[in-house]
């Protein structure tokens, strides 16, 4: 079951539920799980977040993995994607999450801090995506690059 926690009545539900599940597991010893949802990406997002990597990568010949995962994840927004969990022999490791793990907020973080970081220290504007014109301007690029990404 979904509940809105935004929504007044959802939130009444929601409580309801969890106060009969807790009554349900004292007594019987039952096992629950409750898992919190994010909201999804927006496709639009997604394809801006392609083309701001795609953009960076033509302009200073990376592929565009290399942009995704050296710069973007690890260096630019390590604090959104990296994740410490302990292997089977105990010890920590680092790992990366998807961007299909983030909701619209991180997303949306991240690409600004990217986007930051672009021009801040590589001296490379990336057109933000109501800028029509350098939209285009900077796609004529990738796609001259684009069997290089």
């Amino acid at each position: 079951m979904l509940y809105n926690l935004a929504n007044e009545t959802d939130r009444a539900d929601f409580k309801k539920y969890c106060n009969d599940l807790y009554l349900w597991g004292k007594t019987n010893g039952g096992i629950v799980e409750v898992k919190k949802k994010h909201k999804p990406r927006s496709i639009p997002q997604n394809s801006y977040l392609h083309f701001c990597l795609s953009y960076f990568a033509s302009e200073f010949g990376n592929t565009l993995d290399e942009v995704k995962y050296d710069i973007f994840k690890k260096l630019v927004n390590k604090q959104i994607f990296a994740r410490v969990r302990k292997n089977r022999r105990g010890e920590e490791v680092t790992y990366y999450r998807s961007t299909s793990d983030l909701d619209r907020k991180e997303m949306t973080d991240a690409i600004e801090r990217f986007r930051n970081y672009s021009v801040s220290y590589c001296s490379l504007y990336i057109p933000a995506p109501h800028e029509e014109e350098a939209l285009i301007e900077a796609q004529k690029q990738i796609a001259l690059f684009e069997r290089y990404l």
